[in-house]
């Protein structure tokens, strides 16, 4: 490991947790995201009022850009499912042997809430199906105080059931309303993975440096060689206590039972991560994740202050070490659930609140430069990098949509008479729909990446149905505007104006179980 970071308010979650400048200082960065975001949209709206014609000519370059960046993106998401398929065809078991690895332990993170008993069985039962040896593993079944009793009797249920076939199997109970914690997952896996380090690790003398802890969902169904693949990868790294690993997620468990709304929102969400992939220097952890136990110990487990844990603790280590620390992309699928609820429009509800939750991420925004301007070893131009990177992907996940597929008409809507006359005027709307066109043509890549990444179609599903699979990726220009854009905006006003969000637990649910 490197020299490590020592400011000694280095895991902060918000502003109100400090005082005099400092405090300022971390709400100037909770402000400008949601500032930024609301200027662009702003003085794009006026804009088209006052100076129509201006506004016409950056709205046509702007969806060029657009066009050039969707293609960009695109190849990446070309490459990486070459590598996901690559991967998903290797045979890491026997790659593993050419490493010593038995003394390996994967401790499996499985915090839960109010979900169902099935959902938990599943998850467990795909942990003995993996093609590693089960006594290998330490599974984790986090519990939250605040859930009542019936959290509690299931997971006796599957420590009776199930918990002899693992090497450990530790049931923890977070306690509600502990003083400056925030009652979510963040949290509830902190308060196991103690209790986990004291019971297992400590007792049966498991040195911290030769376990590898996997915080998943309590819905994540991992492949058979999840396991096999984290290993070598681990054994494989140049620096392995330097890094996290973050699989591929694909939200398919419940693919064919989820509207088709879900389905793009979630394929979008797997897509995005796969681009990430290919730009290792611009991942963060996500989701699911893994992380050394002996770096996680360092760092003091997940922050239980704040709503962004899967992100936060990359971060945290980021700023412990002094940048020298990153994600390795492992190009390896783990399967969770789409958005799926009882009813259409509680789906819709829950795809929105889900979508808000994960870009309240730009929390993290105030906290990367904040401990910026307390670290003195990282290099200016490192810090440099990581504003613009992260400026850019907040204000382009709360504005760019809106900019496509709403503004691009405020010119002639609002541009009076004269701008109405014009011939830029008469030429916006097929000039704007033909680069977008073109742009579109990209979802045929994705359509055919979503289509490999499905389970296989079942036999009794008609044909058209099959089509329709393809043909829902024109729901694109809506989905990634009001699940999308709109949750963002909403997630970084309430940053900007300090109130504050709490943990949303989706809901997990599953109209076709067997």
């Amino acid at each position: 490991m490197s020299q490590e970071y020592r400011y000694e308010k280095w895991r902060i979650g918000k502003a109100t947790e400090l005082t005099g400048i400092d405090y300022l200082r971390y709400r100037f960065w909770e402000i400008l995201p949601g500032a930024f975001s609301w200027a662009t949209i702003i003085i794009a709206v006026v804009a088209s009022y006052f100076w129509p014609f201006y506004a016409a000519v950056f709205i046509i370059a702007f969806d060029v850009f657009w066009l050039l960046k969707t293609a960009y993106l695109s190849i990446h998401l070309k490459e990486n499912w070459k590598r996901l398929k690559e991967h998903m065809n290797t045979d890491w078991v026997e790659k593993l042997k050419n490493f010593k690895y038995e003394h390996i332990y994967h401790m499996i993170m499985l915090p839960f809430y109010k979900e169902d008993e099935s959902i938990v069985e599943k998850t467990l039962l795909a942990l003995l199906e993996s093609e590693y040896n089960p006594k290998k593993f330490i599974v984790v079944l986090a519990a939250e105080e605040r859930a009542g009793q019936e959290p509690l009797v299931i997971a006796s249920n599957m420590k009776k059931k199930y918990g002899k076939r693992f090497g450990h199997f530790l049931v923890t109970v977070h306690p509600d309303g502990i003083e400056g914690e925030i009652a979510g997952k963040g949290s509830n896996i902190a308060y196991a993975a103690e209790r986990a380090r004291i019971e297992i690790l400590d007792k049966y003398k498991i040195p911290y440096h030769e376990v590898l802890v996997s915080a998943f969902d309590i819905d994540t169904i991992v492949y058979k060689q999840y396991f096999a693949c984290l290993t070598w990868m681990f054994l494989a790294n140049e620096k392995p206590y330097n890094t996290s690993f973050q699989p591929v997620p694909v939200f398919n468990n419940n693919i064919f039972e989820a509207p088709a709304v879900s389905r793009v929102v979630a394929f979008s969400g797997t897509f995005w991560q796969m681009v990430q992939q290919e730009r290792q220097k611009r991942l963060a952890t996500f989701s699911s994740h893994s992380i050394p136990f002996s770096t996680l110990y360092a760092v003091g487990y997940w922050q239980s202050n704040m709503v962004s844990e899967d992100s936060r603790i990359f971060w945290n280590c980021y700023m412990k070490f002094n940048g020298d620390y990153i994600v390795t992309p492992m190009s390896y699928p783990i399967s969770m659930d789409a958005n799926l609820a009882p009813t259409f429009w509680q789906t819709m509800k829950n795809i929105y609140k889900q979508q808000r939750r994960w870009a309240y991420g730009v929390e993290n925004f105030a906290y990367i430069m904040f401990n910026f301007s307390k670290n003195k070893i990282i290099s200016p131009l490192e810090k440099l990098r990581i504003f613009l990177i992260n400026l850019d992907g907040y204000w382009s996940l709360a504005t760019n949509p809106i900019l496509i597929f709403i503004l691009g008409w405020m010119p002639i809507v609002l541009g009076g008479r004269e701008f109405n006359t014009t011939v830029l005027s008469f030429n916006l709307p097929y000039i704007t729909r033909d680069i977008m066109m073109i742009t579109m043509s990209n979802l045929i890549l994705s359509s055919m990446v979503a289509v490999s990444l499905m389970p296989s179609i079942p036999e009794n599903t008609k044909k058209t149905k099959k089509i329709y699979h393809i043909v829902q990726w024109l729901l694109v220009p809506v989905t990634i505007t009001v699940f999308g854009a709109i949750p963002a905006l909403d997630a970084q006003t309430r940053l900007m104006f300090g109130k504050y969000m709490g943990f949303w637990v989706t809901p997990k649910h599953r109209s076709m179980e067997g």
